[in-house]
């Protein structure tokens, strides 16, 4: 079975394994800048055109690093960012989604990335203490405005995305799904239908599984890889954004979109949930 290199997001045209650069970072600025430095310069070299980040990782300093590597961004080298979900500490997540906040983040993004327009911005969480309407105009208005490019969401149902269409475009949606959890099923087909891109967070499947085992055997690639290759045979859609700090783990990522997996093997791996 085939599948398509490329697809679009909005009009941009991206390739179907991008990078998720959250690893770079991690909480604080990276403790190896000059490797992590490497590594972002290493993907784009290897073919990689999306990348994606927040302003959470690192406290920004994620958004800097990647700066720092790849400004002047080349030619069709899509930034993808998220706003509203900060991180006090290491094991702390907190939703801050007003309005304002959401314009001053956006602003602070844009800075940091040293752009005058942000491709995709996409809400890292919904807030359910500040209005859908609010949350959603103020990515609209950032849209009306020219600073950002595209709108995405990230962790919503079917209603919500529905609920956000009402008040801006939608180009992505970012949940987490991979080859042993499928929670997000339903949102990944509504996505399909739609034509809306589905960006998997933690794409690769982290069970063990003989059936998958069997599978990389047959295809002389690594359970991981044909993690990833299922996730690009399910829907054309599809991107996963398997995220790393080690060049070895990025090479072999990224070759994952050479993988073709038969009809019946794309079944059998179906078939483990």
């Amino acid at each position: 079975m085939s599948i398509e290199p490329t697809l679009k997001l909005g009009e941009l045209e991206i390739r179907r394994l991008g990078f998720g650069a959250m690893r770079l970072t991690g909480y604080r600025p990276a403790e190896d800048r000059r490797e992590s430095v490497r590594i972002a310069r290493l993907a784009v070299e290897l073919g990689v055109n999306f990348i994606d980040t927040a302003d959470a990782y690192g406290i920004g300093a994620n958004e800097e690093l990647l700066a720092e590597a790849l400004y002047p961004y080349s030619d069709g080298l899509v930034i993808a960012t998220k706003i509203g979900h900060t991180r006090p500490s290491p094991s702390e997540w907190k939703p801050v989604r007003r309005p304002e906040y959401l314009r001053q983040a956006a602003e602070l993004c844009l800075r940091r990335l040293r752009v005058e327009r942000i491709d995709l911005l996409q809400l890292h969480r919904i807030d359910p203490l500040v209005p859908l309407a609010d949350q959603f105009g103020a990515l609209a208005q950032l849209v009306a405005e020219g600073k950002v490019r595209h709108v995405g969401l990230s962790e919503v149902t079917v209603d919500q995305l529905e609920e956000a269409r009402r008040y801006v475009e939608v180009v992505s949606v970012q949940n987490r799904y991979n080859l042993m959890d499928r929670e997000h099923d339903s949102v990944l087909d509504h996505c399909t239908r739609a034509g809306i891109t589905f960006i998997p967070w933690l794409p690769i499947a982290r069970e063990p599984s003989a059936v998958l085992d069997q599978v990389a055997s047959e295809v002389a690639a690594t359970p991981q890889q044909v993690s990833l290759a299922w996730l690009l045979h399910r829907s054309p859609v599809v991107v996963p954004i398997p995220g790393t700090s080690s060049a070895e783990h990025l090479i072999a990522n990224v070759a994952t979109g050479q993988i073709e997996l038969t009809a019946n093997q794309v079944a059998r791996l179906d078939a483990l949930v």
